[in-house]
């Protein structure tokens, strides 16, 4: 063979491999992963040393992101802030429910990873609560922060009737139907459960008013998005979530 075409092949050989491993250095060379995560828990009332909200999940992202060999962090944000994040690209993964906000900017994973509840607690004399819009002219305690989506909506528009008290924690929120001030609480499983462990009240019962399913949700600019997407699914699909929840 000529220098003249050996030359040329091995020209050929050092493009082609620099197409083949482009993707990958890419992907290698991408910064961490964070995961933004709201401030305000509907998980849990504990807080760490630092006195912020505990998030279960952020057990769950650790050993995800660890079988898949990523470098990532986690930042809490004020919810409002963290779906700006999410959107304009500057935040690359949370674990939340399915979004519309997020449709364009985000992938979801097929599969929910976990769930939780909003409830309406009552006493057991009090009526039960079937549908939300069934709280209309009733008195209600709901915790600051929380949007509760179309339940929030519903019960904070003046036009639904609805007596409408604002608490600033969960503590407060129930020690207001202890009193018998409200007859219903919103809140979410985790919280509420925590504070009837410290909070008596007699003949407490509660319905179901939605169940929350939580996506993996990674935003769509992140390198190989759709490929990496699929392997955390996959991972988190060996995993027993519930026990990793718990601790």
């Amino acid at each position: 063979m000529h220098s003249g075409s050996r030359l040329n092949l091995l020209s050929s050989l050092v493009i082609i491999g620099c197409l083949v491993l482009a993707p990958l250095s890419h992907a290698e060379a991408a910064d961490p992963i964070e995961y933004a995560y709201p401030d305000q828990s509907v998980w849990t009332t504990y807080r760490d040393s630092n006195g912020v909200l505990k998030n279960p999940l952020l057990g769950l992202a650790e050993e995800i992101f660890n079988q898949a060999n990523l470098d990532w962090y986690s930042t809490p944000y004020p919810a409002k802030r963290m779906f700006k994040r999410l959107q304009e690209g500057r935040s690359m993964f949370s674990m939340l429910v399915r979004a519309p906000s997020l449709k364009e900017c985000c992938l979801f994973s097929e599969k929910p990873i976990t769930s939780t509840e909003l409830r309406v607690y009552r006493r057991k004399d009090a009526p039960a609560i079937n549908h939300y819009r069934e709280l209309e002219g009733k008195r209600v305690a709901a915790l600051l922060g929380y949007s509760y989506g179309k339940i929030g909506r519903y019960v904070r528009d003046n036009a639904n009737r609805v007596v409408l008290s604002e608490a600033a924690r969960h503590d407060n929120a129930f020690k207001m139907l202890r009193q018998r001030r409200v007859d219903y609480v919103l809140d979410y499983a985790g919280p509420s459960e925590e504070m009837l462990e410290v909070i008596s009240i007699p003949t407490i019962d509660y319905d179901v008013l939605t169940r929350l399913d939580v996506y993996l949700v990674l935003n769509k600019t992140y390198p190989d998005a759709q490929l990496l997407m699929q392997r955390l699914e996959s991972i988190a699909d060996s995993l027993d979530i519930e026990q990793i929840l718990a601790q």
